[in-house]
């Protein structure tokens, strides 16, 4: 069987990390999705997802040190039913998911707590396998605005 979910949003709440007595990192978070769509009658409409996140490793540490609630983040994993007794004796089920692979969305140079972007920050900290090539040099064009048609 294949259970494979991709998912992008928006944090809904700052990352909960801790560890196992084994030093595992586990974190947890939710995520915000969000589908539009047009009715039949023509109109609109917005169905908004929240879900439930959990990273384990390597991936949970590096969450925790650069994702803040609101953080868009493309969330790659498996869903997973967690299933319990609530304390009313009643049976209780959500579907979450296990992630297997994160990647920060949020732009370069955008305002976030630690200054930083993670791309970047987490690139230069990588062995890298290709050499650093040189930015091409783009030519200013000097455009008067009277003579742009629009």
């Amino acid at each position: 069987m294949f259970n494979r979910v991709i998912l992008v949003g928006n944090l809904t709440r700052d990352i909960e990390l801790r560890y196992t007595p084994s030093g595992m990192a586990i974190c947890t978070t939710g995520i915000a999705t969000n589908h539009r769509f047009k009715k039949q009658d023509g109109s609109q409409s917005e169905e908004v997802m929240f879900i439930d996140i959990t990273l384990f490793g390597r991936n949970a540490e590096i969450a925790n040190q650069y994702l803040r609630k609101g953080s868009k983040v493309l969330i790659e994993g498996r869903l997973k039913l967690d299933t319990w007794t609530d304390q009313n004796g009643q049976k209780r089920s959500k579907h979450t998911i296990t992630a297997d692979s994160l990647k920060m969305m949020d732009q370069k140079g955008q305002d976030r707590n630690d200054g930083g972007n993670f791309d970047e920050e987490y690139r230069n900290s990588a062995p890298s396998t290709t050499q650093n090539t040189p930015k091409q040099n783009i030519p200013e064009i000097d455009i008067n605005e009277d003579e742009i048609p629009f």
